[in-house]
């Protein structure tokens, strides 16, 4: 289930990547963290299956429900990485022109 979910979430990011208009919301780097996520658990399949066989085709109901919540708290932790990363780089000065609004309208 992992592998499926990062999956899933790194063709998405890579539709949206390539459709950009611009590149202000660095794409890129989310894209990356899901395709590396996604090869890591794409290893950990085939290593799997060589210790289980056909038994790894067959996993219980509690076991793919664990795999379905780390496959989730991967893709969210890969947006809090690429939100946290925007937000400190601010490419469109958004957070920025907050500060600064937030600042005058205090003095």
């Amino acid at each position: 289930m992992t592998l499926l979910i990062t999956v899933f979430a790194a063709v998405y990011a890579t539709v949206k990547w390539y459709n950009r208009k611009n590149d202000d919301m660095q794409l890129g780097i989310l894209l990356f963290m899901y395709w590396g996520a996604s090869i890591m658990w794409f290893v950990d399949a085939i290593f799997e299956y060589v210790e289980l066989k056909s038994a790894y085709f067959t996993p219980a109901a509690e076991d793919m429900l664990n795999d379905a919540f780390l496959g989730l708290s991967a893709v969210a932790l890969g947006l809090v990485i690429w939100v946290v990363r925007l937000l400190i780089t601010d490419p469109k000065g958004v957070v920025r022109a907050a500060l600064k609004k937030n600042i005058k309208a205090r003095a």
